[in-house]
C-alpha cells in the first residue's frame, strides 16, 4: 500500500509541474503572438456571477482536508520537504 501512494504523490506532482509548464509555454507563446502585428487578443468573458458565501465555506474546509492528507503523506515518508511545501503552495494558492 505504500508504494500505491507514493505513486500517486509522485504522479501528483509530476502532474502539477507538467501543468505549470505548459501554462508557461502557453503564456510566452501567446505573448509572442501578441507582439507580431495583427494579432488581437480575444475579448475578455465576462466574470461568472458571484455565488454564496457557502460554497466558500466548503472549499476552505476541502483545502484543510487536502493540508491533513498531504502532512500524512509527509509523515509517512512518502513526501520529502520540498514536495509537500510546494504542494502545499499550490494549494492555498488556488
Amino acid at each position: 500500500m505504500p508504494g500505491l501512494l507514493r505513486g500517486v504523490a509522485r504522479t501528483a506532482v509530476v502532474a502539477g509541474t507538467a501543468t505549470a509548464v505548459s501554462n508557461r509555454v502557453s503564456r510566452r507563446q501567446q505573448g509572442r503572438w501578441a507582439a507580431q502585428q495583427g494579432y488581437q487578443e480575444p475579448a475578455p468573458q465576462p466574470a461568472p456571477p458571484a455565488e454564496p458565501s457557502a460554497p466558500l465555506a466548503s472549499d476552505m474546509t476541502s483545502k484543510i482536508e487536502q493540508l491533513k492528507q498531504l502532512g500524512d503523506l509527509k509523515t509517512q515518508g512518502l513526501l520529502t520537504e520540498a514536495e509537500f511545501e510546494d504542494q502545499k503552495r499550490r494549494l492555498l494558492a488556488s
